[in-house]
Formats: C-alpha cells, structure tokens, sequence
C-alpha cells in the first residue's frame, strides 16, 4: 500500500445531495471531497453564507476539502472575460471558507474545428490575470488538462506550467482526459511530472474513449501511480467516475446477463474498489 497519499473524490457523482454525499464518503472511510456540486447546483454558486452552512455540515461529519472543483476556465476563449474572473473572484472566497488552498480549473475552451495557436496570446493573458489573483489571495490553482480546452495535451499543458508553475499554480494529472484527446499518458507524465501536484483517477480506452474503471483502459494508470509513488508524491487522489453508463459492469458481476446502469453509490464504490485494488499492488 501507499502511506503517503490522501483519497477524495467527485461525490456529487453519489448524489447531488450533501448528506448522501457523506454517508457514502464515511462508509468507504474517506474523509476528503472534491467539492463540486452539492445540494442541486455548484459549489461556487452558493453565497458565502450559504457555502458557510455547508462548511458546517462538513466539519460535523468530519468531511475536508481537497479542492473546489470549479468550472473556472470552462468557457469559450472568445466569450467575454470580465464576467468569469468575477465567478474567479468568487470562487476564491468560498476556498477560503472551505478551508482549502485548491481550486480545480481549467484554460478555456478553443473554437471547433480551429487551430489552437492563434488564440494562444488570449488563454496566457487570462491565465496570468487568475494567477495573479491567485497569489495576491494565497490559493493555489490546479490546472486540470481537459479536451476541447487550450491545455488538453501534454505540449500544451507544458507551455503553460512553463509559463505559470509556481506555489500558486500547479498541474491535475488526468489519465482518462489525456486518452480522450489522444494524448499517451506515459507521454504526458515523463513531460509534467514535475508539475503534479495533484491527480484525478478515471481510466479511458483508446478505441472509443469511453471511460472504464481505474486500471481497465489505456491511462497506464498503475505504472503511472507507481513512478508517482517512487517520486516521493504526497498528496490527493481524487475519484472522479463517469461510471454510471459503464458498459462494462456485466462482465463484473457475477450471473449478470446484460448492461445495468449503475446508480451514484454504485458507480462510486466501482471507481473506489478499482483504486484499491491498484493501491494494494505498489
């Protein structure tokens, strides 16, 4: 096993209520989540008072944050800008009331069908503005590679740690959204290890990029967990599913005869089980 890691999750993919949230959460022994919807709408939509209340519950039960897993950056490059930076804004408030130095977030989302490069200029002058920001108000910006945006493969994340890396601005490791963009992820990892602050674990397959349990696609997610693990990394592991239409689970269960939609608990507990299985390999 691996001492020196700490596990989360996505559990808004248990369901979008709190309190189903934590029973799972505390059922399988886990005690951090990456909060991204809770209660019906996202974490960063509450107001601070509402985000307090929810702090409380939390701390009740013994649940931390590992991050927010903000949409920050989850808009068109050509959308307008000032708008999101106010969410930004926002969002780093309520990390301040959850008592977490993480927020997840992303490098904007590129034209269909468009080449990448001319919008280069515009994604750095935003991401430099959020980092700023970030270091002015002391939280730390997790940079989650993701298709369809700027930083999808590892070329491009790698400019973009070249040019932001620091104690305020880091790199999420994603096995199944670099698969998705056909991106190698052995690749992507001997490129950004030194920028991984903190990893999400869902696995893809190449054929169709579906997303498959940990372990089961083409992430290299055991190989990679163990560089990670011999490179002394020390911090989250976080579940993030998408294992709900998971065609795959009828060859798991026994005497099953055809695809069962897994419900929210189930498709957690899958993604959960698959992780320890890998974990008690290293």
């Amino acid at each position: 096993m691996w001492d020196n890691i700490v596990l989360s999750g996505f559990a808004d993919e248990i369901h979008e209520n709190l309190s189903e949230q934590i029973r799972v959460l505390k059922k399988l022994g886990m005690n951090h989540v990456e909060m991204r919807g809770v209660n019906g709408k996202g974490l960063v939509e509450y107001s601070a008072g509402e985000a307090r209340e929810i702090k409380k519950q939390l701390d009740e039960e013994g649940i931390r944050l590992s991050s927010v897993g903000s949409p920050i950056g989850k808009i068109q490059i050509t959308d307008a800008f000032e708008p999101h930076m106010e969410l930004y804004r926002r969002t780093v408030e309520i990390a301040h009331i959850m008592e977490t130095d993480y927020i997840r977030m992303f490098s904007f989302f590129m034209p269909e069908h468009e080449d990448y490069a001319p919008y280069k200029n515009e994604v750095m002058d935003r991401l430099g503005q959020m980092a700023d920001y970030a270091k002015a108000n002391d939280v730390i910006l997790l940079h989650e590679n993701e298709k369809e945006i700027y930083g999808d493969t590892a070329c491009r994340c790698l400019e973009i740690m070249e040019a932001f890396y620091g104690d305020h601005f880091k790199a999420v490791f994603d096995f199944a959204n670099f698969v998705q963009c056909r991106q190698d992820t052995l690749e992507a990892y001997e490129m950004l290890k030194p920028y991984v602050a903190y990893v999400h674990i869902k696995d893809a397959l190449w054929s169709d990029a579906s997303v498959v349990p940990a372990g089961t696609g083409d992430g290299h997610v055991k190989e990679i967990l163990e560089k990670l693990k011999a490179s002394g990394y020390n911090g989250y592991l976080s579940l993030e599913p998408h294992l709900s239409d998971f065609a795959g689970f009828s060859a798991l269960e026994q005497n099953a005869s055809q695809k069962k939609k897994l419900d929210g608990e189930e498709a957690f507990t899958l993604a959960y089980d698959s992780l320890m299985k890998i974990l008690r390999q290293l």
